[in-house]
């Protein structure tokens, strides 16, 4: 069966399988051609999660094992390779990880070539507006990161000022994302997550209330501006884009607070002392919520596979004085975030399943 975004994908070309692990050996390997790309068209989005059994049973019958690493976000699943996936397989992903928030597969055999075609089936596959990328295949994000990695990068920041989701500045940001990570220093370079959906949940009613329809600038326009400084290519146009504050998942149909410092700038309609008193709070919230946030530890070649419409992320600088990190990250698009009135978040949805 042909993937449900195939139509939607602009890019048809057959996949480079390159060994980027033998290749992130030697080092540095990325590329930044001087090419520009036009800026992205809209396209409609069909989440394979629609089709999904609400068992998940071809990835439950099929597992060695699977566990919950929080109560809230994380699970880890062992025994199926991510390179063998059955349609149903596939369809059901998608479910296990919006309901879930990020899923963790150990021990994967998945090559960048076949990470970027199953990429596909989530959606148009993203081409990152200024980072490297391996010869040939701008789909692909690399995290590389060693002893060598100017220190000047991580001048004046705190480890909570990482806190992002992808390229949330688009017009239709991520939705699932699959990230493998090949390459580890002796200890360190842990990431964490959060989920967005009990960061909703922990707000009072009353904030909840003044949350629900409240809309936020989310820009690119620092993250251009370093790669300028570096020498490194603008692809697309400065690009910003407005979404709710509080977004509704296409598939649970749950609330997610959609919110964090890397990209999100003012909340529309407000002063400037409003804007940033209101960000602040809740960046602080989503930053200290560690009964919603999970840590994980990776092991070589495994694959992190979230939800970036319900989650943000933080990958922990703390070894760049000890070893290399590497690994790559495959990027489909979704639907542009949107907040449906009549929706429920996860508490109030469970609550009345059982009852």
């Amino acid at each position: 069966m042909a993937p449900p975004n195939a139509e939607t994908t602009e890019l048809v070309q057959e996949f480079k399988d390159l060994n980027l692990k033998e290749l992130a050996k030697t080092g540095a390997y990325t590329v930044y051609p001087e090419k520009k790309y036009p800026n992205l068209e809209p396209f409609e989005h069909s989440d394979p999660g629609h089709r999904a059994d609400p068992k998940k049973a071809s990835i439950y019958d099929n597992a060695e094992k699977i566990f919950d690493l929080t109560p809230h976000i994380g699970t880890e699943v062992h025994g199926i390779q991510l390179s063998k996936l059955s349609d149903q397989q596939k369809d059901d992903l998608a479910l296990l990880v919006a309901e879930r928030g990020v899923v963790f597969f150990r021990d994967q055999d998945i090559t960048i070539k076949q990470g970027l075609e199953l990429g596909k089936h989530y959606g148009r596959l993203h081409i990152h507006n200024s980072s490297g990328h391996p010869e040939g295949l701008p789909e692909a994000h690399i995290v590389y990161f060693d002893t060598e990695t100017p220190q000047d990068l991580f001048t004046g920041r705190s480890a909570g000022d990482s806190w992002h989701s992808d390229v949330s500045y688009e017009q239709q940001p991520l939705g699932l994302t699959f990230l493998k990570i090949d390459t580890l220093p002796p200890i360190g370079g842990d990431t964490m997550w959060l989920s967005g959906y009990t960061a909703y949940d922990r707000l009072s009613p009353a904030w909840q209330k003044f949350a629900d329809g409240l809309q936020v600038v989310h820009s690119a326009k620092e993250q251009q501006e370093e790669a300028i400084r570096q020498g490194h290519i603008s692809r697309r146009s400065h690009v910003s884009s407005v979404h709710p504050l509080v977004r509704t998942h296409p598939v649970t149909g749950w609330k997610a607070l959609y919110i964090q410092p890397g990209f999100a700038r003012e909340i529309v309609g407000m002063s400037y002392r409003e804007s940033r008193a209101v960000l602040n709070f809740l960046i602080n919230h989503i930053e200290s919520g560690h009964d919603f946030q999970v840590r994980f530890r990776w092991t070589e070649d495994t694959v992190a596979v979230w939800d970036n419409r319900v989650t943000a992320h933080n990958a922990i600088f703390d070894y760049l004085d000890i070893g290399r990190r590497h690994g790559w990250r495959v990027s489909p698009q979704a639907e542009k975030p949107f907040f449906d009135p009549s929706s429920k978040s996860r508490r109030q949805a469970e609550l009345e399943k059982s009852k």
